[in-house]
């Protein structure tokens, strides 16, 4: 599997950026044994999606594609500088800016702008560590304030961000001792909620 160091190190715009992981984890799946590729988080969800679209809609199938949907989105933004109060592309994101941006385009739900205020979202479910799944939204103690960071779990006990001044949009480890102490708590967008904020009456 490639390392999240390794996927940062080229100096790519972040779509080029994304292309060229996918085509890295695509060579190393073809490359090993048949349960190395299935242990990729972002290979998983690839495979996930091709076989949604041979299946009838379902529960599963719409939570699956919810997950892929915010997943491969955050993918696209990987190396777009940190930037405070930034909430576009263009701009740069600051952590809760990104997630926003990300929720809102990929699957039309919209987060309220800070991270206390999305993990405090009423129509968010609250999830245990053990039970992450890609896509769910996890928060940090980082300024010594319970839900101060945000990001977006992606498989494999890793998730993406837009970290601090000075970084950019990567994917980091979870079970890297920084953020392994200051995990806080995570939440999880159900499709239900998704529909109902997607289209208000």
């Amino acid at each position: 599997m490639v390392s999240s160091r390794a996927v940062l190190t080229p100096p790519l715009p972040p779509k080029r950026l994304l292309a060229a992981a996918l085509i890295a984890l695509a060579t190393l799946a073809a490359q090993a044994a048949p349960q190395a590729g299935a242990d990729d988080p972002v290979m998983q969800l690839l495979a996930e999606r091709k076989a949604a679209a041979k299946e009838p809609a379902s529960l599963v199938q719409s939570m699956r594609d919810t997950a892929s949907d915010l997943v491969m989105s955050a993918m696209n933004f990987l190396g777009v500088p940190y930037r405070r109060g930034g909430n576009t592309e263009s701009t740069g994101f600051d952590c809760s800016g990104f997630t926003r941006h990300i929720f809102e385009n990929s699957i039309g739900l919209v987060l309220p702008r800070r991270a206390d205020e999305q993990a405090a979202l009423s129509s968010l479910l609250q999830i245990k560590r053990d039970e992450l799944k890609p896509g769910d939204l996890v928060f940090f103690n980082t300024m010594r304030r319970t839900f101060s960071h945000v990001g977006i779990y992606v498989g494999d006990d890793k998730f993406i961000h837009s970290p601090r001044a000075g970084g950019a949009v990567r994917i980091e480890d979870m079970s890297d001792s920084y953020w392994a102490r200051r995990f806080t708590g995570a939440r999880r967008a159900e499709p239900a909620a998704v529909a109902v904020t997607a289209n208000p009456r």
